[in-house]
């Protein structure tokens, strides 16, 4: 059994399969082209030599699932992805068309090619591979692969909890995002959660003029100031009454994996455009991993165009986000955020936009370790072993209602652009992925349903 060998063998029918997914539109906000997407994947997957393979229905797009069973015994990994893709707008920033991948300087150019098409098409292949080369998996598989990750996800909770007993599974095992920035590839144990708000404050039944009715009318915006000030101290805490309550102090495990990540200050000022920030890397990952955010995304009211309009505006609107950590729950939060608002302005009203809950999979679990193993081979650059991301995924179906680990490998490389033009994936990285697939399958296979929730104290 070579997989190396046989992926070099096929490298151009590889390609030219991850070609054909990458012109098929799928734009979930918009819903072109997703079924038609669908409908490509469930191909692929049969083409694999996977034997189960169907569309299961939610109440907006289409989820992809499929199945291969080896043996009762044999441990079950779940692998996640999604098929859907971001809008491609402004257009007139893609050097070449969003939809008709192109090849500049070893790398893939395309709508979708690192988010996720390219990684979650590594994945089929690698099974793909395993079986051409092996005969069959060596465990079995399961493929959920959803058309719903770019507009938040919100048929897969109930998806999960609707078909629990379908889905069971040892450990889910998803590749998204990008890889740090030194090049070095990370495993990722959970993604903080996600509360979006909206406040508004209404004033006078329309704008008034500042001069004639100033000191008179109402004025909104100083009302959703003086709130958020209310919010927040000078040195950033959340004033907001049990917002830290649930937080959890990271393990002595996970301050030990941290202390073993990268960390350059002036490449992060250089990402961040900000040369003031003056972080050591443990307050880094620290504020990244294991602290809640609490950020204005946008604050708008009365003229902001050009030159002067000398007004009283009669409107005020602020959105927020609010990133949470493992234990946080976006509706309690939002209880407490509501509390806040009525204490300190009535009049204020509050609309929830969107909400998602945060996951964490214990450092503990061996099956932790023989991914970032596995992950180390494939690549040939070190590994580490990062507790959170920054950012959100739906990672919670798998811990919070499949309960399961889920273990997290970006196959991307760190500047692929996801959600902007001109998105990119290192052509290696793709068949790096392939390789990298099949080799975690291959590991987890030789171990016990027990041994992969083996718990270790230290790192190895």
């Amino acid at each position: 059994m070579n997989f190396k060998q046989h992926i070099a063998e096929n490298k151009d029918h590889y390609l030219n399969d991850l070609f054909t997914l990458l012109r098929q539109k799928s734009i979930s906000a918009q819903n072109d082209g997703v079924r038609d997407c669908a409908a490509l994947v469930v191909g692929k997957l049969k083409e694999a030599g996977i034997a189960h393979v169907e569309i299961i229905e939610t109440d907006d797009h289409p989820v992809v699932y499929a199945e291969q069973h080896v043996s009762d015994d044999a441990p079950t990994m779940l692998i996640y992805g999604h098929y859907d893709v971001q809008p491609p707008d402004p257009l007139d920033e893609w050097k070449s068309p969003p939809f008709e991948p192109t090849i500049r300087d070893g790398k893939i150019y395309a709508r979708g090619v690192g988010d996720n098409k390219g990684q979650m098409l590594a994945q089929i292949l690698a099974a793909q591979t395993y079986i051409a080369t092996a005969g069959e998996l060596p465990l079995n598989v399961k493929f959920v692969f959803e058309g719903e990750e770019e507009i938040g996800s919100k048929n897969l909770p109930t998806f999960v909890e609707t078909h629990k007993e379908k889905l069971a599974a040892d450990f889910v095992y998803t590749s998204d995002g990008p890889m740090l920035s030194s090049g070095n590839p990370y495993v990722l144990l959970g993604t903080r959660g996600m509360l979006y708000v909206e406040l508004k404050a209404k004033g006078s039944d329309f704008d008034n003029h500042s001069g004639n009715k100033g000191n008179i009318a109402q004025n909104p915006a100083w009302k959703i100031i003086e709130l958020l000030q209310s919010m927040r101290d000078d040195e950033g805490n959340i004033l907001i009454e049990g917002f830290y309550d649930d937080v959890e102090a990271p393990t002595d495990l996970e301050r030990q994996l941290l202390e073993q990540l990268p960390f350059n200050i002036e490449e992060l000022r250089e990402q961040v455009g900000d040369q003031k920030i003056d972080l050591s890397k443990a307050d880094y990952y620290k504020k990244l991993c294991f602290e809640p955010t609490f950020n204005i995304a946008g604050f708008s009211s009365g003229y902001s165009g050009e030159g002067a309009k000398t007004i009283i505006p009669s409107e005020a609107t602020v959105k927020m986000d609010m990133r949470l950590v493992n234990n946080q729950d976006p509706d309690e939060i939002f209880e407490r955020f509501k509390a806040h608002v009525s204490k300190f302005a009535l009049d204020i009203t509050v609309a929830k936009i969107g909400a998602m809950s945060p996951s964490r999979t214990s450092a503990n679990y061996q099956i932790v370790e023989t991914v970032r193993e596995a992950t180390e081979r494939s690549f040939e650059r070190k590994t580490f072993i990062q507790p959170s991301l920054g950012g959100s995924l739906p990672n919670h179906v798998w811990t919070n209602i499949l309960g399961v680990p889920s273990v997290i490998v970006p196959y991307a490389n760190a500047d692929e652009a996801n959600h902007s033009p001109n998105e990119n994936l290192v052509v290696d990285n793709f068949y790096k992925g392939i390789l990298c697939t099949c080799e975690v399958m291959k590991a987890a296979s030789q171990m016990t349903k027990d041994e992969l929730l083996q718990k270790r104290t230290t790192l190895a």
